[in-house]
């Protein structure tokens, strides 16, 4: 923790809230100019990081999943392009064993220079919807490891100097099955850090270079003075937790275990994976980047109210055995590390509950993602179709309140729930039905949150000639016939 305290406290203010909306603005850019229907359902994330690749701020809205792990590969951009970088550059990584999440989660970071003088980076993470591999979307859930998941994509330059490196780009692109969505999500995502460097540069210019870096300093000593605070006024001591893998799908029977212990010494706060199972023959592994996110996110729940960055991560540290289904390496596959990561967090849930009985909250629901692929032969051109759906669902009570109905996972705050009308836009899919399911709340004296009931189908067209026929059927029961526009058949 720095000692200096050059700021006075509105321009420390001013400066916290501008870093903070800097971030936001990156959010509203890729908003209106993301080619992917997954993004523009917010399944992205941003920051702004100091000199050293350590967070400054995020955005209000970014989804919890990214929160702990956007640092981890800025600095990697760091280490591979040290002493080789230039402004208008930009750096695409979506590397799970360098500290990020899944394959899918591509980060582009831009250094940020002024003048001749690199003073930070911002970044921009967003969920490509297909990375090639061996299934339409990237999630083999039989995958063992990540050669049938998707493309790896170690530190590389997409940008030298503000040029586009298409050879580059289009070799990524290339190989995956979407790849007009993928130029224009990196089109996106490089403007988004891109409104970020045009952000602190104003800043600079009205505050001068000194007092930004020093803000940047000064905004993470302030979140981890805090945190510290109120850790060190809580009493020490060890509490304890386990949640449960389902099944290995490639073994027989049985549950996986997730063991976490959580120690406070001090202000101190240190946690432990120590007895959770050896990775499984599945994609439902975490690497250890993507656990240290959900102790993050887990965590931050009960600090709602304290800006979220680097300073946040001093006081913490989390130790896994290797090769655990919470410390994965390559190249062991991690796609579906959403699995544990709900259950990590949750745990957390449960130990923080017992500190915090005034925030206390119970488990929440775990995601349920469908992902289906295809060629949807109504298009001449581009005729590929990623159909992403997850649900929302219930979250646990709380003290003194009935859970949150019909929201999002726990690992996705942020997230949209997708329109039924923009996913039949862009797939060739109806929903049938869409609604809350009565008495799914868990009962208590406050209640858990209600989950949802849906139902979608592809379409069938019965003229297998028509060019605007789906190759994917809908059920026999004929629900789904509607008029085809160039034949006029159902």
């Amino acid at each position: 923790m720095s000692d200096s305290k050059a700021l006075d406290p509105v321009t420390f203010e001013v400066l916290k809230n501008s870093f903070i909306t800097s971030v936001d603005q990156m959010a509203e850019q890729m908003l209106r100019t993301c080619y992917s229907f997954v993004i523009y359902n917010r399944d992205f994330s941003n920051a702004l990081h100091d000199a050293e690749g350590n967070s400054v701020a995020q955005g209000n809205d970014d989804i919890a999943v990214h929160v702990g792990t956007l640092h981890f590969t800025c600095k990697d951009v760091i280490r591979v392009f040290k002493g080789d970088m230039m402004p208008g550059d930009v750096y695409a990584i979506n590397d799970p064993y360098a500290g990020g999440t899944h394959f899918s989660d591509v980060r582009l970071v831009r250094p940020i220079f002024d003048e001749d003088e690199l003073i930070g980076f911002s970044q921009s993470n967003g969920h490509w919807s297909d990375l090639g591999g061996s299934v339409p979307g990237s999630f083999d859930v039989t995958a063992k490891d990540m050669f049938r998941e998707a493309v790896r994509i170690t530190p590389v330059r997409l940008f030298r100097a503000g040029d586009f490196c298409s050879d580059v780009a289009n070799l990524i692109a290339n190989n995956t099955r979407d790849p007009a969505s993928i130029i224009g999500d990196i089109h996106s995502q490089a403007q988004a850090t891109q409104v970020a460097e045009r952000e602190i540069l104003r800043l600079v210019r009205k505050y001068g270079r000194e007092q930004v870096k020093q803000g940047m300093n000064e905004v993470q000593d302030y979140v981890e003075r805090a945190v510290r605070q109120r850790i060190a006024a809580l009493p020490d001591g060890t509490w304890k937790s386990v949640d449960y893998i389902d099944r290995d799908p490639s073994g027989g029977e049985g549950m996986i275990p997730i063991h976490i212990k959580m120690t406070i010494k001090g202000d101190q706060i240190h946690y432990d994976f120590e007895g959770s199972h050896p990775t499984i023959g599945s994609m439902y592994n975490s690497a250890p980047g993507a656990t240290f996110s959900a102790v993050v996110a887990g965590m931050k729940t009960f600090f709602p109210d304290l800006p979220l960055n680097s300073g946040f991560y001093r006081m913490l540290s989390v130790a896994a055995p290797e090769n655990s289904v919470v410390s994965a390496q390559w190249p062991t596959a991690v796609t579906g590390f959403l699995m544990p990561f709900e259950k990590i967090m949750n745990s957390v849930f449960e130990m923080w509950s017992e500190i915090m009985p005034e925030r206390a909250i119970a488990c929440a629901f775990n995601l349920e993602y469908l992902l289906a692929g295809g060629t949807d032969k109504r298009r001449e051109e581009d005729s590929t179709f990623l159909f992403y759906e997850w649900l929302p669902g219930g979250w646990g009570g709380r003290r003194g309140k009935d859970g949150s109905d019909v929201n999002t996972a726990c690992f996705g705050t942020g997230l949209m729930s997708q329109p039924n009308e923009g996913n039949e836009r862009v797939n060739p899919t109806r929903t049938l039905e869409f609604q809350i399911k009565k008495d799914s709340a868990g009962p208590g004296k406050w209640r858990g949150g209600t989950g949802v009931q849906k139902t979608s189908c592809f379409w069938k067209v019965k003229n297998p000639s028509c060019p605007m026929s789906a190759t994917a059927n809908a059920p026999s029961s004929g629900v789904l016939m509607a008029v085809c526009p160039p034949c006029r058949m159902v």
